[in-house]
């Protein structure tokens, strides 16, 4: 017999003793009674899924879509003391001896009838559909520095361990698709790789929710996905017996501990057998017509690269797989702004076109809905050196700028205002709670309610300060 022991019991002897009761008297398995599932929707959804765009690093709103002439005549002037108002300052710049404020050295110019003043320069294909993006101008966050920053925009909490985006939308809405996961992370490489940013599988765990909602992380190269093949001389044969009697042992052990973590582990190794064959159809892009890779643009064909990534999305997404979470890094530009933010921008402007407009062609961009953003934005004052050619930005929690598209995100609004200088919220302040709120109610949840238990507390993504839906955001 399996040890059981003390931990184990004071963990699971109250799950054991549920599920024993339900079983008896609903004759139901023990599996079946142990068993997590959320409760669906709590209302009809807009979107059916989602395609997160995280540009790790943080972008610099002032440079894409925060438009602030009135800093051309500020050039290489101090930021005022009134306006930094005693912020804290990371150590990059913090020992500086002046504030310099740098302009963007990019043309903005007004994009569709919503008239948003954008960096056309850089983002001409993104600027084609302003008026299917919800643009927010007003986010903001406690975090300073990227791994607080990133988890909390990830997680809803600063402190690592806590469920992510991806395994909450996993976990309330369920498979659309048994053969695949239904929260898959993509990793693209940016072509321009100066200063790119840890990302590590915490950012998409499942945290204290069932482990089979935590993120699948699909790799560029090889196989997507390490040994879900066969070894040499190993049919299919030989693999689904291996599983089914690998499955019966583990059948065994949660039967007589309880421990949840055993039936992911059963759900996961019927997942990568089917995933066998459902893997190789999903990547295989020689299907794909030619005018789906014109429209993607040159990198495409490239693995790994953000055009690559986003049209795996598309696939992924048309074939029931509920969250695609993609990474973009080297938005990090502590220096080498005038450099790095066209290589930036020209990997991920076609392909976001691309994907809105393939999504709406083939009639999913209503219940899909896509984010694009970051974890913070920039400083308007220059880190280190300043010429009008090239300058740095260092990390800007109280103000930045995400939009979102489809899936019931309301196309032309723009939402939040702030200052010249483009430091300080003032009007329509959006907390990444309040955001994360509205994510959660395009998903069909009213985010108070969306909850797991888990030590005793009613767990939930937005935590426990109020937070609220943000109405201007929602078609």
């Amino acid at each position: 017999m399996t040890p059981f022991t003390r931990r184990q019991f004071f963990t699971n002897g109250s799950h054991l003793l549920g599920g024993a009761a339900l079983s008896s008297l609903f004759g139901q398995s023990l599996q079946a009674a142990m068993s997590h599932k959320a409760g669906g929707p709590h209302f009809a959804p807009k979107a059916k899924r989602v395609i997160y765009l995280h540009m790790v690093g943080g972008p610099s709103q002032i440079d894409l879509f925060d438009y602030k002439p009135e800093m051309q005549k500020w050039y290489d002037k101090d930021l005022p003391d009134s306006v930094r108002q005693g912020q804290r300052l990371t150590t990059m710049t913090s020992g500086q001896a002046r504030f310099p404020i740098a302009p963007s050295k990019f043309e903005f110019s007004a994009a569709g009838q919503c008239g948003i003043m954008m960096n056309t320069e850089l983002l001409p294909n993104l600027a084609k559909k302003a008026d299917d993006l919800c643009w927010m101008r007003s986010l903001h966050t406690e975090a300073i520095n990227h791994e607080p920053a990133i988890t909390a925009m990830q997680t809803g909490n600063q402190i690592t361990g806590r469920p992510c985006l991806g395994s909450w939308a996993s976990y309330g809405l369920g498979s659309a698709n048994e053969n695949l996961p239904t929260f898959v992370v993509l990793v693209a490489t940016p072509s321009n790789r100066e200063q790119e940013q840890a990302i590590s599988s915490r950012l998409w765990s499942s945290g204290y929710l069932p482990g089979q909602h935590a993120g699948v992380s699909f790799r560029s190269k090889g196989d997507p996905i390490l040994y879900i093949n066969n070894p040499p001389g190993v049919p299919d044969s030989v693999r689904k017996r291996t599983i089914e009697g690998l499955n019966a042992l583990n059948e065994l052990e949660f039967q007589q501990l309880g421990d949840p973590e055993t039936q992911t582990r059963i759900q996961q190794y019927e997942m990568a057998f089917r995933m066998q064959a459902s893997v190789p159809e999903l990547t295989d892009l020689s299907k794909e017509p030619q005018h789906i890779f014109d429209l993607y643009g040159p990198d495409v064909k490239t693995p790994g690269s953000f055009a690559n990534s986003v049209l795996m999305a598309r696939r992924l997404a048309e074939r029931g797989v509920r969250f695609i979470q993609l990474y973009h890094n080297n938005w990090d530009h502590h220096s080498n702004v005038g450099t790095r933010m066209p290589s930036q921008c020209k990997d991920v402007d076609q392909p976001c076109f691309a994907l809105l407009e393939d999504l709406k062609q083939r009639g999913m961009l209503d219940d899909t809905l896509i984010i694009w953003g970051g974890e913070f934005g920039r400083t308007i004052y220059s880190q280190g050196g300043l010429t009008k050619e090239n300058y740095g930005r260092d990390h800007h929690p109280r103000c930045f700028s995400m939009w979102m598209a489809g899936g019931g995100a309301k196309g032309g609004a723009i939402y939040g205002e702030t200052d010249d200088f483009s430091y300080n919220i003032i009007k329509d302040p959006l907390h990444i709670s309040d955001f994360h709120a509205t994510v959660m109610h395009l998903l069909g949840f009213n985010h108070e309610r969306f909850t797991y238990k888990f030590q005793g507390l009613d767990q939930r993504l937005t935590g426990v300060e109020p937070r609220k839906v943000i109405p201007a955001l929602l078609a």
